[in-house]
């Protein structure tokens, strides 16, 4: 997440460091960058406290999985800690390829490339296929890493209303026929929530011949068919170009993944300077999301369990009349509106021992600021029961 402010126009970079009113912002409210001393599951240990983790996006609990924790034990004595280097020279190894093809085998695509970090595969699903003089059509409410994705194509942007299959053929149909266009979107909007309405998405950009970029970070592992991402929980994968995203999440790992047609996956390896000149990522990470994409489709009860907290914990914002901006998944914003008692709201939290995010404006639009939460597979009752206390509690502080 973005911090919410940036300065512009000081006379020198030392200057406008020393003036950014974000960093000043961090210096009175000390909202983000916590060190967390340990964690255990959904527990972290905060200045000697223990505390409920309700900020992470280790979805379906697998961090500490005992598969998980062995997978990457194993990877690391047999490989080491690094394969020091790009794919594209001396950094590939086999585990690289070994997981490309069942990460491209579980999402229904003919080939895969992994990278070190989720957000460079995400930018580089977009700057590795457009160019200057193709137009790319932009859902507002995107991710940064497919803005600078956007910008380092030099491509021309167009920006949709969020979610809006009629927006993007209105501002579609106003594009020059013969250009190449890009549609870009994600599977599941983190900040709000929201499922994006892939369907009406694919028929308004297909009417225009778009090439369709799905960032599915927070689909992936979360919908569809043991956790198949957004493209497959609507029936459409073979009607996605690129699918793209982190395994950071659901997966409990770090990386990320382009999936898509063979040629396309080619074009990206051959073109895309973010690929090429990248180093790999390490046998133990690669290891630990093989193993969490084996558990997916091995052991249900993870999203089943998943689904229940979010049910369970959704209804229960709902009941005390918070704002959950009508979140379909479990990433859960709770809508505050105000700078001020975002503030209030977040420490109350703390206080109660519940570890969330606060984001504000400019983050989010103007009147929306709001309490960061995700639901995990690991949440217990009991901790759900802590969580609806310090809500209640935080409303009235607020």
């Amino acid at each position: 997440m973005a911090l919410p402010f940036f300065s512009r126009g000081s006379s020198t970079i030392a200057d406008r460091c020393k003036s950014d009113p974000a960093t000043k912002l961090r210096l009175r409210y000390a909202p983000y960058y916590h060190a967390m001393q340990a964690q255990q599951g959904t527990t972290v240990r905060l200045k000697d406290r223990d505390m409920i983790m309700l900020a992470s996006n280790d979805y379906l609990g697998l961090s500490f999985h005992p598969k998980v924790l062995e997978a990457g034990q194993a990877a690391l004595r047999k490989w080491g800690s690094s394969p020091t280097g790009a794919r594209v020279s001396n950094g590939s190894r086999a585990y690289h390829i070994e997981l490309e093809e069942k990460l491209a085998a579980f999402l229904g695509k003919e080939a895969c490339h992994i990278h070190a970090a989720g957000y460079l595969s995400c930018l580089s699903g977009v700057a590795a296929f457009a160019q200057k003089g193709d137009f790319i059509l932009a859902d507002k409410n995107i991710h940064s890493c497919l803005w600078d994705g956007i910008r380092l194509s030099s491509a021309e942007v167009e920006r949709f209303s969020h979610n809006n299959a009629a927006d993007l053929r209105a501002v579609a149909t106003s594009l020059p026929a013969n250009a190449a266009k890009m549609m870009v979107v994600e599977g599941v909007y983190s900040m709000e929530g929201h499922i994006a309405d892939l369907p009406g998405l694919l028929a308004a950009s297909g009417e225009h011949q778009c090439f369709n970029v799905l960032d599915d970070a927070h689909g992936f592992g979360v919908l569809g068919r043991q956790g198949r991402g957004t493209a497959d929980h609507f029936g459409l994968t073979d009607k996605v170009d690129i699918i793209c995203g982190s395994m950071s999440k659901a997966l409990a790992s770090t990386g990320g993944f382009v999936a898509g047609d063979r040629d396309y996956i080619e074009y990206l390896r051959t073109h895309g300077k973010h690929t090429i000149f990248s180093a790999s990522l390490s046998a133990s990470q690669a290891a630990v999301a093989s193993a969490a994409l084996d558990i997916l489709q091995t052991e249900p009860e993870h999203l089943e369990r998943l689904w229940t907290n979010t049910r369970r914990y959704t209804a229960m914002l709902q009941s005390l009349g918070l704002d959950t901006w009508g979140s379909e998944t479990p990433a859960v914003p709770v809508v505050i509106g105000d700078k001020a008692r975002a503030y209030a709201f977040w420490q109350a939290l703390l206080e109660k021992g519940v570890f969330t995010v606060m984001s504000i404006a400019p983050a989010v639009p103007p009147g929306k600021d709001l309490i960061r939460t995700a639901i995990s597979a690991g949440h217990t009752d009991a901790q759900l029961d802590q969580i609806a206390e310090a809500m209640a509690y935080a409303k009235k502080r607020a």
